[in-house]
């Protein structure tokens, strides 16, 4: 199974935000942001818990469990 950010990207579409705006908001590195584009990305728990803080929402509302899906 690998996880899939898709529901991020669209959150931040669906808000008018850019992936620059949520880094500084959340804390985190804009390179994060970008490799959670990636099929397959693996990020910690505390980037997936500081960016659920910085959009006020749940880990559901972010990630998506894909399976049939290998981490690469």
């Amino acid at each position: 199974m690998a996880a899939s950010y898709k529901r991020l990207f669209k959150l931040l579409i669906d808000r008018d935000m850019k992936k620059k705006e949520l880094a500084e908001k959340a804390g985190i590195s804009i390179a994060t942001i970008t490799k959670m584009g990636k099929d397959g990305a693996v990020v910690s728990s505390d980037v997936l818990v500081k960016i659920c803080t910085a959009l006020e929402c749940t880990m559901d509302d972010i990630v998506e469990i894909v399976p049939g899906k290998e981490n690469e």
